[in-house]
C-alpha cells in the first residue's frame, strides 16, 4: 500500500491538532479507549463537544496549554493508502522541531484562522516549505464556522496567500485552498453543506488522489553505499554486493557506473532485494548490488552514473538551520553527515540570517542563533560528492554534528 507522509503547520489556536483529531475519528482510525479518554478529558475541561486535540497532544506540557511543542507522528489507513502525519510546532521559538517534521514530507497542510487571515507566521511556515521543496501544499483555512461560512472571507485569505506565492522562490509547488471547520468536521472527510459555493474537495479526498513519490525522487542517480555484503557460506563464497538507498533516477543491470572519490568505473551486475533479483531498481528502493569488476569499495563511498557525475568540492555554500542553544560562528568545527561519508568540517563564515517574511537579509554579525535560517560557507577536511539540494534532495542536505557531545546542531541545504 502507497505510503504519504503530511506535515502540518498552524499558528496558536488555528485549530491543527483538532483538525487531525477530527481526521482520525472520521477515518474511524481511533480505537474506542481513546474516543472514551476524549471524551473525559472534554467533559473535564467543562465542554460540550469533544476536542480533538487530545488525539495528539501527547505532552502533558501541551494538554495543559493546549499548544503543540514537540513533533509528533500520526498513523492512519485508508482501503487506498496508508498515511503519517508530522503533527509539527508553528511558534517561531520551535523552527527547527518544524524543519524537521517536514524534512521528509511529500505534502504539507498550512491551517489558517479563517478570523486572522494571513499572518506573520503563515509566512515562516510557508518559507520552510518552500525552502524544503515540499511541492504539494494544502491551504486549510479553518474555523469557516466562526465567520460564517462567507465566501468573501474565504476569497480574501486566498487573495492574500497567492501574493504570498507570487514570491515564492520554487516555482513547482501546487497548493490547493480548502475552507474547513475542524471542530464542526466541515470538509475534512466528508463534504459540508454548510459552505454550497465550494465545489472542491475535503481534505482526505484531496490526499486520495494525489500520486505519491518518494521525497527523494527526482533529480540523478545517487547511490550511497552503508554497507559491504561478504557472506560467510560456501554457497556465497566469492559474493561481494554493496547495500544502500538509491536516492534520484534510478540504477539498471548493465549501467556504467562511477565510483567516488576513486573516480573508478565498472558496469552494474546484479540488483537484489532480499533473495530476489531485479533488472532495474527505483528511488527510494534499499538493494544490494553486484560489480562487474572487483573494485575497493567501502562505505562513504558513492555510486553513480558515469554520465551523471555530481560536483566534488572542499567548500561549500549552504542554507542552514541553526539546532543549538550554542551559536554557530566562524571557526567552529563540527562533523558534516552527509549521505552515509562523514567529514570535519570548519565554518568559514556566516553571511547573512535569511529573513522568513520573503525578501530581506539581516544581517548576522557572523553568528547563526538557534532557530535561525542564515547563508553558511563551510570548509572540509577532504571533498564531498555533492548536488545543489534543488536538483537532489538527499544529496544536497546534510547534517552537522557536534564532536564533543555528538548533538545534532544544525541542518544544511546546499546551494
Amino acid at each position: 500500500m502507497e505510503v504519504l507522509k503530511i506535515a502540518t503547520a498552524g499558528s496558536v489556536d488555528d485549530g491543527k491538532s483538532t483538525l487531525i483529531g477530527r481526521l482520525l475519528y472520521d477515518t474511524k482510525s481511533l480505537t474506542d479507549d481513546k474516543v472514551e479518554a476524549i471524551r473525559k478529558s472534554s467533559e473535564q475541561r467543562g465542554y460540550d463537544y469533544l476536542d480533538f486535540s487530545f488525539a495528539t497532544d501527547g505532552l502533558v506540557a501541551e494538554r495543559e496549554q493546549g499548544i503543540t511543542i514537540d513533533v509528533a507522528h500520526i498513523y492512519f489507513s485508508t482501503l487506498n493508502k496508508s498515511y503519517i502525519i508530522a503533527d509539527t510546532p508553528g511558534h517561531v521559538e520551535y523552527t527547527r522541531n518544524m524543519v524537521t517534521g517536514a524534512s521528509t514530507s511529500q505534502v504539507a497542510i498550512i491551517l489558517i484562522d479563517a478570523r486572522k487571515g494571513v499572518i506573520e507566521q503563515t509566512y515562516r511556515h510557508f518559507f520552510i516549505n518552500n525552502l524544503l521543496r515540499v511541492k504539494d501544499i494544502i491551504v486549510a483555512v479553518n474555523k469557516m464556522d466562526l465567520v460564517e461560512y462567507s465566501e468573501e472571507v474565504f476569497n480574501e485569505i486566498k487573495s492574500d496567500f497567492e501574493a504570498l506565492n507570487a514570491v515564492s522562490t520554487y516555482a513547482e509547488q501546487q497548493l490547493t485552498y480548502i475552507p474547513v471547520s475542524a471542530l464542526k468536521g466541515d470538509n475534512i472527510v466528508d463534504k459540508t453543506d454548510a459552505m454550497p459555493w465550494y465545489k472542491g474537495d475535503t481534505i482526505l479526498g484531496h490526499l486520495e488522489q494525489l500520486e505519491v513519490s518518494d521525497v527523494q525522487d527526482g533529480g540523478q542517480t545517487r547511490f550511497a553505499v552503508q554497507t559491504v555484503i561478504r557472506p560467510k557460506t560456501e554457497e556465497y563464497h566469492d559474493f561481494r554486493g554493496f547495500a544502500g538507498k538509491i536516492k534520484g533516477g534510478k540504477l539498471t543491470v548493465g549501467d556504467k557506473i562511477t565510483v567516488l572519490p576513486s573516480l573508478t568505473q565498472s558496469k552494474v551486475k546484479e540488483i537484489y532485494f532480499f533473495d530476489k533479483t531485479y533488472q532495474e531498481a527505483a528511488a527510494g528502493s534499499s538493494v544490494v548490488i553486484t560489480l562487474e569488476d572487483e573494485i575497493n569499495i567501502t562505505r562513504g563511498d558513492m555510486l553513480v552514473k558515469s554520465d551523471e557525475l555530481p560536483k566534488i568540492e572542499k567548500q561549500i555554500e549552504a542554507t542552514v538551520c541553526w539546532m543549538d542553544n550554542k551559536q554557530l560562528q566562524p571557526g567552529a568545527k563540527y562533523l558534516i553527515q552527509h549521505n552515509t561519508n562523514k567529514v570535519l568540517s570548519k565554518i568559514d563564515g556566516v553571511k547573512h540570517v535569511i529573513s522568513t517574511q520573503y525578501g530581506s537579509h539581516q544581517d548576522a554579525n557572523n553568528k547563526l542563533a538557534l532557530n535561525e535560517i542564515g547563508s553558511v560557507s563551510i570548509k572540509l577536511s577532504k571533498p564531498i560528492f555533492y548536488d545543489s539540494y534543488q536538483d537532489n534532495k538527499a544529496n544536497g542536505s546534510f547534517i552537522l554534528i557536534d564532536p564533543q557531545t555528538n548533538a545534532t546542531a544544525g541542518v544544511g541545504f546546499i546551494h
